[in-house]
């Protein structure tokens, strides 16, 4: 990441008194901030719904280092005029503290310019040792 990159992405940091961008109703800083900042998510949820803020926040840092190795790409490419709007959790397999694999099912609001839509996914993660990954989606 160049200097630049990293001063814009940093802009883009939500203050901790903040509302979460997942839409949990928490703050930030209470919320996805920690786990942007490194902490493991608890739930496949929660990794989830902190992917869905770096994607909001265009951390593409953070959305590789959640991948599992597996799947994960050389590199993450965001439309820098996608704008995300809202997340709806759908439904949740699994994925809890004592769980090995997950499945949340998510619907997430865009808008680009004056386009709107939304994109759904069926989401799976797995845990690998004390770290939630996503594994990979399938959207429908």
């Amino acid at each position: 990441m160049t200097p630049a990159e990293s001063m814009a992405r940093d802009a883009r940091i939500p203050d901790n008194a903040a509302r979460c961008p997942c839409g949990s109703g928490d703050v930030f800083g209470g919320c996805c901030g920690p786990l942007l900042r490194g902490a493991p998510a608890p739930t496949a949820e929660r990794l989830m719904r902190s992917r869905y803020t770096a994607f909001a926040l265009h951390d593409t840092e953070y959305l590789r280092a959640s991948w599992h190795p597996s799947t994960r790409p050389a590199e993450v490419d965001l439309d820098p005029d996608l704008v995300w709007r809202r997340l709806l959790i759908v439904e949740r397999v699994g994925g809890g503290p004592f769980d090995r694999e997950g499945v949340v099912e998510f619907e997430a609001f865009w808008r680009e310019g004056d386009e709107r839509g939304s994109l759904r996914e069926r989401s799976r993660f797995v845990r690998d040792d004390t770290r939630w990954l996503y594994l990979d989606g399938r959207i429908g």
